[in-house]
């Protein structure tokens, strides 16, 4: 994971439900991008660039990867953080998780996604991301 003391972070503290848990007594794997989601949706948020605020700048935001590192099952009433980090924004948005025991702090997993712009009238692709987006990160344009 990139740059885990980047200012645009955000972490959710959740516990594990026993609907998400599979017959061998641990979280089903597909659970994690919830989870991930979770944390991407409040950081999202934190940056005033929620999926409302997204949609009214005419961009929409799909997710065209998913990662995921399990280093350690998740189980039952288990309670976790999950920190979401912005590690890149200039071309797309890629966000790093790493999701750790509440009560340990041990590692427990680690994965990313990585969303791009879609421009919401035409249906295509952006190569860069848009002023919108730029604007909340305080950030301008770096190309020439």
């Amino acid at each position: 994971m990139r740059n885990p003391q980047s200012r645009w972070r955000h972490g959710v503290t959740l516990e594990i439900p026993f609907q998400d848990i599979d017959p061998l007594e641990i979280c089903w794997h597909g659970h994690y991008a919830g989870y991930f989601e979770r944390a991407r949706n409040e950081l999202l948020r934190s940056l005033g660039y929620d999926y409302p605020e997204m949609k009214a700048s005419g961009y929409a935001w799909p997710v065209i990867e998913l990662f995921v590192r399990y280093a350690q099952p998740l189980r039952y009433r288990q309670r976790i953080e999950v920190d979401a980090f912005l590690t890149e924004w200039e071309n797309r948005l890629k966000i790093d998780y790493l999701i750790h025991d509440a009560e340990t702090g041990k590692r427990l997993t680690r994965g990313y996604t990585i969303q791009v712009a879609v421009d919401m009238r035409t249906g295509e692709m952006r190569l860069a991301s848009p002023d919108a987006l730029l604007e909340k990160l305080g950030k301008q344009r770096t190309e020439p």
